[in-house]
């Protein structure tokens, strides 16, 4: 597959018309190569083993290049011109919102494979990354227990970010600490205004920053702050969004130390994930496999066991399809609540390594429900649960 591509017309009416959405170019262009890159080795996975009900997964692909307006264009391009009801796309949570009045007006159906803010819910889109009863309040948990008390938050000025911080600001001050700063940026910050950040944070001396930035400005941050001196064993930066691709990036000698709260890192050891790393390296190399990744993947094969059900590419046979299967994926048994369209997920807290990989240092005792709207707040099971260190 490559951007801006259309499957050839002959076969198409015998196969499997769907949509794949992300950024290879723009801010977010690092972690939605990721998201393609997953997509691509389900979708080759499926059709090399003869597809789904005997067709194949015919691919769509554009690149909206971080752009907003582009998503919304190119969505309606798809719905409207292309004839796919389904889309595999958007990884920002501004991307999302961007597309989904193009999705519910069309009645597609949208999967969603990022981490993000949660309080939303569509009937048209499956959500399958982590929400923050999955990853924000098992980091804050953590963090005030095993790292310290006052935290600096730090994150680029759009929906997630703000929310995030939000939602671990009312954690950490129910629960003893203290947000000692909290600083927004552009989504693609200039090393001037990092070095301000940078500034601050050694001003003010915090136990941990928390940081929410995204693409090269979170890339050039965690490089600025380890050039000033900070140690992250002592000071680290913990993040839900620092995973091994951006790390190779930034340079793993830089960021051994800091911390990453997600369902998956690659150093996971079990069967699933061992036979997804051969595949992986098979396809792509030395190119390191990441939750970004590995989500996107997982969604895809989800949705060809729910395709093979409903025999259907209508959304509300679809849609209930999805709510009855299972994959087996690299980080566990991947369900959809049928309650909220969100995933059953598996949260654990890693430290990063000098080489770029992880060590897991704490993992929830089985799967957690996704609670989208924290309908419950409460730490006190987080605490102890599945703790290695």
């Amino acid at each position: 597959m490559t951007n801006e591509s259309q499957p050839s017309s002959k076969g198409r009416d015998e196969q499997w018309r769907i949509g794949v959405l992300y950024s290879r170019a723009g801010v977010t262009s690092a972690t939605e190569s990721e998201h393609f890159f997953g997509t691509v080795l389900a979708i080759e996975e499926i059709n090399a083993a003869g597809g789904v009900a005997g067709h194949l997964l015919d691919p769509v692909v554009y690149d909206p290049k971080g752009d907003a307006d582009e998503y919304r264009r190119l969505a309606t391009r798809m719905l409207q011109e292309d004839d796919v009801t389904v889309i595999f796309g958007c990884s920002t949570s501004s991307s999302r919102k961007a597309v989904l009045p193009v999705i519910e007006r069309n009645n597609a159906l949208l999967w969603y494979c990022s981490i993000y803010e949660g309080f939303e819910y569509s009937p048209n889109v499956i959500y399958t990354g982590a929400v923050p009863n999955q990853n924000s309040m098992q980091l804050a948990a953590w963090l005030l227990r095993h790292v310290g008390r006052r935290f600096f938050l730090v994150g680029a000025d759009y929906i997630y970010p703000r929310e995030s911080n939000r939602i671990i600001r009312d954690i950490v001050e129910d629960h003893g600490g203290e947000i000692v700063e909290e600083v927004y940026l552009p989504s693609d910050a200039d090393p001037a205004s990092l070095k301000t950040v940078i500034d601050e944070i050694e001003s003010v001396g915090p136990d941990v920053v928390f940081s929410t930035l995204i693409g090269r400005g979170a890339r050039t941050f965690y490089t600025m702050y380890r050039e000033r001196g900070f140690d992250p064993a002592r000071h680290p930066i913990a993040s839900l969004t620092m995973t091994e691709g951006e790390i190779r990036m930034i340079g793993p000698e830089l960021c051994g130390g800091h911390i990453v709260a997600a369902s998956y890192v690659n150093t996971l050891d079990n069967e699933s994930n061992r036979r997804y790393l051969d595949a992986w390296r098979t396809r792509f190399g030395d190119e390191p496999a990441s939750m970004w990744s590995e989500m996107a993947y997982n969604q895809v094969h989800l949705f060809a066991r729910a395709l093979a059900r409903a025999q259907s590419l209508d959304t509300a046979r679809l849609v209930e399809a999805v709510h009855e299967v299972e994959f087996d994926s690299p980080e566990g048994m991947l369900r959809i609540d049928p309650g909220n369209n969100h995933a059953t997920l598996t949260p654990r807290i890693a430290i990063c390594r000098a080489d770029g990989t992880f060590d897991v240092v704490w993992e929830s005792r089985g799967p957690v429900k996704p609670d989208p709207y924290l309908t419950t707040y409460g730490l006190a099971e987080f605490w102890l649960d599945g703790e290695r260190s």
